[in-house]
């Protein structure tokens, strides 16, 4: 069979993705026998499509699910969709829009009949896309956060918290995006730096000349204050106690009140106090019996409270209401002003601090295991830096505001009597009981439901656990082996929306932590740093990219530069690395393939070759190995692709590698085979489609038998010793490549190479390689330096290459000089490290000896091309 010069992945990935699927691969069930590795996906939202952060988080998650399942772990991968109440709902209502049907006009069933069907047709999309990428998740255990169970999980927890006293309804603060018209939690805005306005106005004092000037960059709220208020340690303004001032156009009397929250030098030191719509506001009217007059509408309009403008948007208004205070002459001056806003983290809107009445889980006992936990590493966010913003977080925690005003999402079990008491049932019926303990004569049809939606983060906090039905049936099969999971890949910025919720919860309701590890991975930015996004235009399609350059390529891509925790700096050319890499490895079993077996032949030239990258192999194992204890995922990659590019098909296969046209001896043969699948197995969590397809080209296989459920290869011994000397042996062979480049002479004409007597061969067992690499037709010893020729120094031993017609002396000591020079200035910096207490006392000792010995080498080095310059006078 003829193998094409490149690697083709469209002819192999769908043909192996569908084989994994048909053998069953990916699935799991509980086994008694292995050890569980678990990670459940992260839901991406049901409207979602694939992007970069996407493509970053699940193939790490792919890569550590592939792993476990060679090491022989009953790995199982879950995966699933959010129903994503808010982004859904707005897509639904814009199809409708398109459609006529305005969703005031529907009743709430028929809207939820049209946002199902949605679903169908568009929720799975980005699921079917992870499959292109290579995905190894149990499809069969496919989840979504309304499934019928997963629901009834979230309905039984909302019970369960209120009846424990933990949720409760109550008029408060709370963050209101006018564009989907829905109370939001705390964490899901976004505050924004943005250029503003601040604007002066005087309010006049009621009975007297004089005016106060307050300082606002919203002065749309002017229609909505109830108050003045001064710092009573402010000088300037001790003589207003008491009194009153008028609020301009509206010409509201308030009163002036004292607080010592007023900052003296901020503004002119008098705050306008709207308790409606500013939470600091909202405190002082507490605190002071204030009024409170809302002025908005759900939508962000001005209501009929405002008195003017009625109807308006609230920054039509901001407008507007500037003009008719400076016509009035109300208006002192208006600044140019830096200010943080808040914006909805779905919707982008501006929030609107709006007084409502919405239901609350009480955080401060809740929340308290799942600050221990990650305090106490039992459970470990990587990187640990993360530890301190989880902190801040857990230790100024509020109540949860977990109602919204929608219709899509899990509905709210509580049910109101005709007299406003509420009662609270998994069911109409477990309501109807609860309410007959208030009024034995009460029917269902007396009792009304609540509106509202839970946040999508209360469903998608339990998830863990819901998906293995661990909620609903405490005991069953599935939770019991599965849970805890082993490791979950997000996003930091998710880390109190999600993570701390599912912490949360899963000591409330399992006494147990939700998962051992939290890789938080970066933010995946363009070359200009950017956050990539649909709105500028700098998000390539992932799928574009997998065609163009195979879903392996792209994960490599994105690996090679993404540390856990730090941001990834995404350029197309990392895919092209990847694509390359493929290719390197394709060509490299093209070359094995084309050999032809002479059994005839000896062993004994490439004994020592085998032995080395035997050796190589193990050391790279270890480190692989130590790097994935580590969640340094990238590096465990980097380690791979250093050993199969450069170890395996640079160095080891031109070790190897008959004369054109002749045999190989058997063993070799058989030994590089043998290699070769080895390498493809740590390759095979990275880059699975070529692995797999190599792995099936190199021998014949058994009809179940697999890449991805064979075993994970051990650590086996490595000789340092042989290492170093094959270290030496190709910086000599580099040395001599080098040095026919830079003279311009063909790697055709064979040198000789001369080395000191004195100081013996470096490289002793790796005479022949050398001799081959290098194309040598001589390696001698000699007692003293040869007049006429060019030279080269490692680690302070000095060889020789004679040419023909002598050399350019003076052009050869410049370039001794040169290289004299730098080594001095490496000894310098060498030096100053590790007199750097810090330095020495802080650093592992293995590094501290690396930096000696760097050091010994450099000075060996200074010391042989000093003589060597002596020499030449």
């Amino acid at each position: 069979m003829s193998l094409s010069t490149k690697y083709n992945p469209r002819e192999v990935e769908d043909k192996w993705y569908k084989e994994w699927m048909d053998k069953g691969y990916f699935k799991s069930r509980p086994n008694p026998d292995k050890e569980a590795y678990t990670i459940v996906i992260p839901p991406p939202n049901v409207t979602g499509v694939l992007h970069m952060g996407h493509m970053l988080n699940n193939t790490l998650q792919d890569v550590l699910i592939r792993r476990a399942r060679m090491q022989g772990k009953e790995a199982l991968w879950v995966p699933g969709t959010d129903h994503a109440s808010i982004a859904t709902e707005a897509k639904v209502v814009a199809m409708l829009k398109e459609q006529g049907i305005d969703k005031k006009d529907i009743t709430r069933e028929e809207f939820l009949g049209h946002a199902m069907e949605w679903k169908d047709k568009y929720g799975g999309i980005i699921l079917e896309q992870l499959k292109k990428l290579g995905a190894s998740c149990d499809w069969d255990r496919t989840k979504f956060t309304m499934d019928e169970d997963l629901s009834k999980s979230v309905i039984k927890v909302f019970v369960d918290l209120y009846k424990k006293g933990y949720i409760y309804r109550g008029i408060r603060m709370v963050n209101w995006d006018p564009q989907s018209q829905t109370a939001l939690a705390d964490d899901e805005v976004i505050h924004k730096e943005v250029n503003s306005k601040l604007y002066h106005v005087q309010y006049k004092i009621k009975g007297e000349d004089g005016y106060v000037t307050i300082a606002t960059t919203r002065p749309e709220t002017i229609l909505g204050d109830t108050a003045v208020c001064v710092n009573p340690n402010d000088d300037r303004y001790k003589d207003l106690k008491g009194k009153q001032v008028i609020v301009p156009l509206v010409n509201r009397e308030v009163p002036i009140i004292q607080d010592e929250y007023v900052a003296m030098d901020f503004g002119t030191g008098c705050l306008k106090v709207t308790p409606a719509h500013d939470i600091h506001d909202y405190e002082l009217g507490m605190k002071h019996n204030l009024k409170s007059i809302d002025i908005f509408n759900n939508d962000g309009t001005v209501n009929e409270k405002g008195e003017l403008f009625i109807g308006e948007d609230r920054f039509v208004v901001r407008s507007k209401i500037a003009k008719q205070l400076k016509a009035e002459g109300h208006l002192v001056k208006v600044e140019e002003y830096v200010n943080n806003v808040g914006f909805s983290e779905r919707t982008d809107a501006v929030v609107e601090p709006k007084l409502s009445t919405q239901w609350f889980v009480k955080m401060e006992e809740l929340t308290k295991p799942a600050y221990k936990a990650v305090m106490e590493d039992d459970v470990q966010l990587v990187p640990p830096k993360f530890k301190n913003m989880y902190r801040h977080w857990m230790e100024n925690v509020r109540d949860w505001c977990i109602s919204r005003q929608l219709w899509w999402g899990h509905q709210i079990p509580a049910w109101y009597l005709p007299t406003g008491e509420i009662v609270v049932g998994e069911t109409e019926d477990e309501a109807l009981t609860e309410a007959k303990k208030i009024n034995a004569d009460i029917m269902l049809a007396d009792l009304t439901r609540d509106e509202d939606v839970l946040d999508t983060w209360f469903s998608s906090g339990l998830w863990p656990m819901s998906v293995f039905d661990g909620i609903n049936n405490p005991d069953n099969e599935d939770i019991n082996y599965y849970y805890p999971t082993n490791d979950l890949v997000t996003a930091p910025e998710i880390l109190f929306f999600w993570v701390a919720r599912m912490i949360m919860f899963g000591y409330e309701y399992r006494d147990q932590k939700p998962f051992n590890n939290v890789y938080l991975t970066g933010i995946v930015r363009d070359k200009q740093g950017r956050k990539m996004s649909k709105s500028l235009g700098n998000s390539p399609d992932p799928i574009e990219l997998m065609e163009k350059y195979g879903a392996d390529g792209v994960r490599t891509g994105m690996l090679f530069s993404s540390p856990a925790g730090n941001d990834l700096p995404f350029d197309e050319k990392l895919c092209e690395q990847g694509r390359n890499f493929s290719n390197k490895v394709w060509n490299a079993y093209r070359l094995l393939n084309g050999w032809e077996i002479d059994e005839s032949l000896s062993v004994a030239e490439n004994q020592i070759s085998i032995d080395w990258f035997e050796a190589k192999y193990n050391a790279a194992l270890a480190e692989i190995e130590d790097h994935f204890s580590k969640f340094r995922i990238s590096d465990a990659l980097m380690t791979t692709y250093k050993l199969v590019w450069g170890d395996f098909c640079s160095w080891y296969l031109e070790m190897i590698k008959p004369e054109y046209g002749k045999p190989i001896d058997k063993p070799t043969y058989e030994a590089t085979a043998a290699f070769f699948e080895k390498v493809l197995k740590i390759l095979h969590p990275f880059m699975p489609f070529i692995s797999e397809e190599i792995w099936h080209l190199l021998g014949e296989r058994k009809e179940n038998e697999s890449i991805m459920v064979s075993d994970w290869p051990a650590i086996g011994t490595s000789d340092k010793q042989l290492l170093q000397k094959a270290d030496f042996a190709f910086e000599v062979t580099t040395q001599i490549r080098n040095l026919r480049n830079s003279k311009g002479i063909s790697p055709k004409e064979a040198f000789k190479l001369l080395y000191k007597a004195d100081k013996g061969l470096a490289f002793v067992g790796f005479e022949h390689v050398v001799s081959k690499l290098a194309n040598l037709s001589e390696l001698t010893a000699i007692d003293t330096n040869p007049e006429t020729a060019f030279s080269f120094v490692i680690k302070g031993d000095e060889y020789f290459v004679p040419v023909e017609g002598g050399v350019d002396v003076e052009k050869e000591k410049a370039a001794l000089q040169k290289e004299l020079d730098y080594s001095k200035g490496f000894i310098i910096s060498v030096n100053k490290k590790l007199g750097n207490e810090r330095f020495v006392n802080n650093a592992p000792e293995q590094v501290i000896a690396n930096e000696r010995k760097k050091l010994a080498d450099a000075e060996a080095k200074v010391k042989a091309l000093e003589e060597q310059l002596g020499a030449m006078g």
